[in-house]
């Protein structure tokens, strides 16, 4: 056997997998990160198993595997830790009517719970059910701040493994009953307790004591109270934490700094727990620099962000994010169990086990989107026409492989390779696409999407080829990967910078979002990011062409941003690759593609053509090109999600971009001769906005008391005001 065996089974039971590899020992050991030592077993197939540990991290975990009790360990390869909430409903257990379990205890709430899982997941008879612990000890935020995972006991020994198992809880011993968060795990019986292996963690009302039982309120309420105080005593987090999107659409537009919270997901029915009233909840990618805090934004069906002094239901950050943050490893960065921990069991004391939500809302609080500013789009698509992030569009049908963006803030690379499109008769058209993007932050990992010669879309990490088929979602080194099941891949680097990439027919649409802070860094095939169009073909020299220029003149710019070997991220890992483009020139100069197709009257396709596309030019570009309605097609739609995104960068409909604070209140308001109406008021740091049946929202913008007084406002010559508070002059 060799040294080093490639490791393709990756099975996830929430954030742990189970690896398999071809071995005839009938026992082996391994070794996580060369330090966590778990034991192992091979089944009757002669395949070693390998039993992950609990760990603290996500991402990929190298291990190795040893065959003579720990001697040597000639076997390596890695394991992917994941997320519990980014694996298959198939890899996890599931606690039947979850709100059952949330509540258990509490006044009408008793009888059985029942959990259920893929019995297949585990290759026993019979199984047990262990309850586990969640604990952080340790100064916060100080070195001797340490999780830790702690066996308390078993529920259940030598259960069938049939997938279901129910019972009827009592109160835990006194030593175990204190611990109100932790997880139940699910492991073949010929282990010793504490192993491993499926399990959900969840908040334990069900095991904890009598105390609680018979005084659920009070217990909570004690409890909420006693957070509360040590909330006073943390660091501020809010200060570090990104502002959220104004409005729903903005939000799921920018992919490279916010995600779907999958507590609330509009693509799953919108079953919003912790947020009644919301439909979809995105998260902040990147934990907060400092203290690895997470912001959490969540909407309602008018697509308005929801806050938490409007409703219970509001947005709520996290002092620990749901995801972790690198390092990982110590709180409060540990992956959704520190979350847990500070921000979820602290959510069951005071509003689902207690009425004193008002002290979770005070620690909690929404932020609104004052300082939010959209990132910027641009694309690639079709024949390959291009869109800048200024704005301008251009049509460049190079063959080779290009610079698309890169910038000096983070060493950002994004590259794109096109190659020579086909009629559909398998003869080549004298036109290109997009075939490949390559990408890179600092010195993050290398991300390829590419048609392999098959027409399969591929995703390359570092130069292999990477599976999604049983996970979407990979935490990796200064980015995130994630790949929807329609095959659109969307790269999420650390500076809040994202690519979105989708494919059809073999061609590609490339989509790439960066922050307000990227501008004027940036050059490439998209341009200079700074709100000006004129400088957008700027050449590696600085020189500029008009942005008049002809698509033969353009051909030269884009000549100008062809990449060297020395500066490639692209995979060249066939013949084709290596002939065409390794050892061929990165800009083929003798190809020569059509510049201006004709639209022939009598030409049958063209009725078909104006048909689908309209009067959109790059789709009637494309079918004319390529005498193919499907590429037309998609070219069509890659610029209607481009226009959708760049329209949602813009809609804050329903929405006050700039409150601070908003303060909901009835006045009396005398208009001239009009009768008193009633009003609710928006308060902001200079300026008090209303809205009424009136054909306007009227804004009074000067300084006022933050805190004024309930009276009348009269509409005099120019001014308005509370009564007992400063003059507010109409704007």
């Amino acid at each position: 056997s060799p040294d080093v065996l490639t490791f393709f089974l990756q099975k996830t039971f929430t954030v742990f997998l189970l690896s398999t590899m071809a071995l005839r020992n009938v026992f082996n050991i391994n070794r996580f990160k060369q330090q966590v030592i778990t034991s192992g077993y091979v089944d009757k197939d002669g395949k070693a198993h390998c039993l992950s540990p609990l760990l603290y991290e996500t991402g990929f975990i190298p291990f190795e595997v040893s065959t003579d009790g720990g001697l040597t360990f000639p076997y390596s390869g890695t394991w992917l830790s994941v997320h519990h909430s980014k694996v298959s409903a198939g890899e996890k257990c599931t606690l039947v009517n979850e709100t059952k379990w949330q509540y258990y205890g509490t006044p009408g709430t008793d009888g059985n719970l029942t959990l259920t899982w893929t019995h297949e997941a585990l290759a026993a008879s019979h199984i047990n059910i262990e309850v586990w612990g969640y604990q952080e000890t340790g100064d916060s935020y100080s070195e001797n701040w340490l999780a830790e995972w702690k066996y308390l006991y078993t529920l259940a020994r030598e259960a069938p493994n049939t997938g279901t198992f129910s019972f009827t809880p009592v109160p835990a011993e006194a030593n175990y009953n204190t611990w109100d968060f932790g997880i139940l795990r699910i492991t073949p019986s010929t282990y010793s307790d504490g192993q491993r292996q499926v399990h959900h963690t969840h908040a334990l009302a069900w095991h904890l004591g009598e105390d609680f039982r018979n005084e659920p309120a009070a217990w909570a309420t004690a409890k909420c109270i006693e957070w509360d105080r040590k909330e006073e005593k943390l660091p501020n987090f809010m200060e570090e934490i990104i502002d959220c999107p104004c409005t729903l659409a903005q939000a799921r537009a920018d992919t490279g700094r916010f995600h779907t919270d999958y507590g609330c997901d509009i693509e799953r029915g919108s079953v919003c727990t912790y947020h009644p009233g919301a439909v979809h909840c995105v998260r902040a990618i990147q934990a907060s620099p400092q203290y690895g805090a997470g912001q959490q934004c969540c909407y309602d069906s008018t697509g308005t962000q929801i806050l938490t002094q409007d409703s219970t239901g509001g947005s709520t950050p996290d002092r620990g994010h749901d995801w972790g943050a690198p390092p990982f490893l110590k709180p409060p960065r540990i992956p959704a169990f520190s979350h847990w921990l500070y921000d979820v069991i602290s959510f069951y004391y005071c509003c689902l086990w207690s009425a004193n939500c008002h002290f979770y809302m005070k620690n909690r609080p929404s932020s609104d989107c004052r300082t939010y500013r959209p990132s910027r789009a641009a694309s690639a698509f079709g024949d390959p026409h291009f869109l800048t992030f200024d704005g301008l569009n251009f049509t460049f049908k190079g063959q080779g492989e290009y610079t698309l963006v890169e910038s000096d803030l983070t060493s950002l690379r994004v590259q794109g390779r096109t190659q020579q499109a086909r009629f559909p008769n398998g003869t080549q058209a004298q036109v290109t696409g997009l075939s490949a993007v390559a990408m890179q932050e600092n010195n993050s990992d290398v991300i390829e999407v590419r048609y392999s010669e098959g027409l399969n879309l591929e995703v390359l990490l570092n130069q292999k080829v990477v599976n999604f088929s049983e996970q979407s979602w990979m935490d990796l080194e200064g980015l995130f990967l994630h790949s929807t099941a329609d095959q659109k891949i969307t790269v999420m680097f650390s500076s809040g910078s994202g690519v979105e990439i989708r494919g059809s027919g073999g061609f590609l649409a490339l989509t790439v979002l960066l922050p307000e802070k990227f501008m004027n860094h940036t050059q490439g095939l998209f341009g200079v990011m700074n709100g000006n169009t004129e400088d957008e073909f700027t050449f590696k020299n600085k020189t500029t062409m008009s942005v008049h220029a002809s698509p033969q003149q353009l051909f030269e710019f884009g000549a100008n941003w062809a990449v060297g070997n020395g500066t490639s991220l692209f995979t060249y890992d066939t013949e084709n690759l290596l002939n065409d483009y390794f050892y061929g020139e990165k800009h083929n100069a003798s190809f020569l593609p059509v510049f201006y197709p004709y639209e022939d009257p009598a030409d049958p396709l063209v009725e078909e053509m104006v048909s689908l596309c309209d009067s959109d030019p790059f789709c009637r570009f494309d079918v004319l090109t390529t005498r193919s309605l499907q590429v037309g097609n998609f070219t069509r739609l890659s610029h209607q999600y481009h226009k959708q995104t760049m329209l949602s960068q813009h809609r804050t409909k329903n929405y006050y971009p700039h409150c601070v604070t908003i303060i909901s209140l009835s006045i009396n308001l005398e208009f001239l001769d009009l009768a008193a109406v009633r009003l609710s008021l928006r308060f902001t740091e200079n300026c008090l906005t209303f809205s009424s049946s009136f054909n306007s929202d009227l804004f009074f913008c000067h300084v006022f008391s933050k805190h004024p007084q309930d009276g009348n406002i009269s509409k005099r010559q120019g001014d308005a005001g509370p009564q007992g508070a400063p003059q507010h002059f109409l704007c």
